[in-house]
């Protein structure tokens, strides 16, 4: 989910340089490509190894058929409320904040573009459909994972409270399947 997440900032962060911000010599390349991958992974081992480490901790969720971060308990000794507060915001908020700017600067770019027919109709179409699978994909990842985040946020903010298993299991069984859509989305969007 966070290689997902991460390479989905990376995606709109390239998006937005490439369509509102265009350099005249500027190309992404295979090196540019490379840094993204290693900064999404980088990222996700900043999620997932904490808890390895001590700081918070993995436990059975829902039905007990998956793990995840401990939302249930304050747990002071492995500060489970400090690194669900970083998690919240530092690979759930900050991304999708970026995710946004990126994208609603983008629509408007792409619409100024289309208005003013700077560049070639192909250019302009082959730009629209990057875009709009990349957006398809933001979508599905919101579908999947914000549905995790509010439960896990309710949970974290109501403890003590009488939480049924089902009460996790169905938002974490979208939550860890969504690895799987962003490739079905690639592959139906694009015609190549």
């Amino acid at each position: 989910g966070e290689i997902a997440l991460w390479s989905l900032v990376v995606l709109a962060v390239e998006r937005y340089v490439v369509v509102c911000k265009p350099m005249s010599n500027f190309r992404f390349g295979e090196n540019h490509a490379i840094m993204g991958v290693a900064f999404s992974w980088i990222m996700a081992l900043a999620c997932a190894a904490p808890p390895l480490f001590g700081w918070s901790r993995y436990i059975p969720e829902g039905m007990q058929c998956s793990c995840g971060i401990d939302y249930y308990t304050l747990k002071p000794e492995v500060n489970n409320e400090s690194f669900v507060i970083y998690m919240f915001v530092v690979h759930f908020t900050i991304p999708l904040t970026v995710i946004f700017f990126c994208y609603g600067n983008l629509v408007c770019t792409v619409k100024e573009a289309a208005a003013q027919q700077q560049e070639s109709a192909t250019t302009q179409k082959a730009e629209k459909e990057v875009t709009r699978m990349v957006i398809i994909m933001v979508i599905a990842f919101l579908i999947c994972w914000l549905p995790y985040a509010s439960v896990a946020f309710y949970i974290f903010t109501n403890q003590g409270s009488d939480f049924g298993p089902i009460f996790m299991t169905i938002p974490a069984f979208f939550a860890k399947s969504s690895a799987i859509y962003n490739p079905v989305i690639y592959i139906v969007m694009n015609k190549q």
